[in-house]
């Protein structure tokens, strides 16, 4: 996932408490466990990995299924 690869050599739990979460909960969102984190959670993992939130939001959105006009 682009999150495990995004924290390179650096430990989940050091990512998780930079970020300010859980280490389980980090693991759950990396496993797509958890598929939709809160806002705020993706906003601090952005910056605890100096990964731009934009980036995050791409990939995400490549992964949602195409979406048809109402």
């Amino acid at each position: 996932m682009a999150l495990r690869a995004a924290r390179a050599g650096r430990s989940l739990v050091e990512v998780a408490v930079a970020a300010g979460i859980s280490p389980e909960t980090l693991r759950k969102i990396e496993a797509g466990r958890l598929p939709a984190p809160a806002f705020g959670t993706v906003v601090c993992l952005s910056q605890a990995l100096d990964v731009p939130l934009g980036e995050l939001a791409d990939v995400w959105l490549a992964d949602m299924p195409v979406r048809q006009a109402s």
